[in-house]
């Protein structure tokens, strides 16, 4: 039995995990999101310092969630008993910020935890200054959300693999290690020790795994990823250096109920969606600005821009923003009148955020909305997230993007959550989801989806039903036959 004194009770799977991987070098942290992941890392910490194994930490996390790490999860996890030097990462030339990392290389009797975004190791500033940490220290390395490093080719993917040669312990942490393909799986797991999958590289990696098939444009030939196999063989081979927790399996939580609103296009929207589709362009035009061209040249380009009208607007040649007649918004203010309590609810696009806002700042007054995306500033930020938990402050609705408000905050205030629109990102729809969806949670979430009939809508939902149903068989689980459909 693990002697160890909690700061915060953990839940029978918590303790039960961490008991069962504390002392590995390597360990792969697969807890479904809102299982309490961050929590088993930092109680792993304080046990191998506690035993004298390690002196620090390096915890590299999202832009978007590296700052609930200093703020939120340590804070409230490391015991009290503890002394510990929590250090943030930044690379300005400030006189604060020199002295800060250099601190980060000194040693002293006290637990150092450096947070790092992962951003940072797409640039030599970064990938040295993490370096320098590991090589003067024992250290455990850990990656939250560590499908950021799952494309074998980007940059910070090839920095932080070749760093954690360096660390006295590794750990990754993501509810969803499998978001677009089995082949996510091979940088995570190389992070963690080449040797755990058997694999020399990714390329004989994929060869085991996927079906290739010989393909030629352009006048070269490539090999496509057609199909999947072995993927019983690949779920054993991760069980002896993993754990997979289920939400469903070990917590109180409430079932996610899943509903679809079915709209379909004005005839506005469909002369454009026809032309756009068939063409690659088209023509609009409007009394205070005159005519528009709008073109797509190329598939993807075309893509973006169907996906645009059937929201409600286009973008044209001039990146001039136009309002086309639709019946989305007027689906959501619908679906609003019927919902009790607080909502999300989330965009895509950050023109359409703008006109939710507004109109639901026309219905429901001032301060009964907030938003969260990009052009949010942090202090509002802040402000919207802290009254949207408030049960009786009037901010009710909050709305954003999953690119921005999609991972590290929580929002289990909603009952209800509300995409607006979708995007092909499994990722983010999984982890947008689960900031209503988790510990603290007491109702059920009902979750709904606006989908316009016959458009790159329904693509989008089938693509994010796929991946999901080959992330389910590569970790030996059911389809979701409840999801979106």
């Amino acid at each position: 039995m693990l002697n160890f004194v909690y700061k915060t009770k953990p839940y029978e799977h918590q303790h039960k995990v961490l008991e069962e991987s504390w002392s590995d070098i390597e360990h792969a942290l697969f807890l479904e999101m809102g299982c309490g992941k961050s929590k088993i890392l930092l109680d792993n910490i304080a046990v191998l310092y506690n035993r004298g194994n390690i002196d620090s930490a390096l915890i590299v996390a999202p832009k978007g969630v590296y700052d609930n790490w200093v703020s939120g999860e340590i804070p409230a996890h490391l015991p009290d008993y503890i002394n510990t030097r929590v250090i943030k990462w930044s690379p300005a030339e400030t006189k604060k910020n020199q002295a800060l990392r250099e601190s980060a290389l000194t040693h002293t009797l006290d637990l150092t935890i450096l947070v790092m975004n992962v951003e940072a190791f797409s640039t030599l500033k970064g990938t040295k200054f993490a370096a320098k940490f590991l090589l003067g220290k024992k250290v455990l390395f850990a990656v939250d959300e560590s499908t950021t490093i799952k494309s074998p080719k980007a940059r910070r993917t090839k920095s932080i693999v070749r760093l954690s040669k360096y660390a006295q312990y590794r750990r990754i942490l993501t509810g969803s290690p499998v978001t677009r393909s089995p082949l996510d799986l091979y940088t995570q797991c190389e992070f963690l020790d080449p040797e755990l999958l058997g694999f020399s590289s990714y390329y004989s990696f994929r060869a085991r795994y996927a079906e290739m098939l010989n393909r030629t444009a352009g006048g070269r030939t490539f090999k496509q990823v057609v199909g999947y196999k072995n993927l019983e063989e690949l779920n054993k081979m991760l069980l002896g250096f993993s754990s997979r927790v289920l939400k469903k399996d070990c917590l109180d939580l409430p079932d996610k109920i899943y509903m679809t609103r079915k709209i379909e296009l004005t005839p506005e929207q469909k002369k454009t969606y026809d032309e756009l589709k068939s063409y690659a362009i088209t023509q609009l035009y409007d009394e205070e600005r005159g005519g528009h061209q709008v073109s797509a040249t190329s598939v993807l380009t075309k893509m973006l821009r169907l996906h645009q009208v059937s929201c409600g607007f286009i973008t044209s040649d001039l990146k001039e923003n136009i309002e086309l007649k639709s019946k989305r918004l007027e689906e959501l203010m619908n679906i609003l009148e019927e919902v009790e309590g607080k909502a999300v609810i989330w965009a895509n696009y950050r023109y359409d955020i703008k006109r939710i806002v507004e109109a639901i700042e026309k219905v429901y007054g001032e301060g009964s909305v907030g938003s969260y995306y990009g052009s949010t500033s942090d202090i509002n930020r802040a402000l919207y997230l802290k009254q949207f938990e408030d049960l009786k402050s009037p901010l009710r609705f909050l709305v954003g993007n999953t690119q921005t408000g999609g991972y590290g905050i929580n929002l289990t205030a909603a009952s209800t959550v509300i995409y607006y629109s979708n995007n092909f990102d499994l990722e983010k729809r999984l982890q947008s989801e689960d900031r209503a969806h988790r510990i603290g949670q007491v109702n059920k979430v009902t979750y709904i989806d606006i989908i316009c009939k016959g458009t790159v809508d329904e693509k989008i939902v089938r693509s994010l039903l796929a991946k999901q149903n080959i992330a389910a068989q590569v970790l030996g689980e059911d389809a979701w036959k409840d999801w979106i459909q």
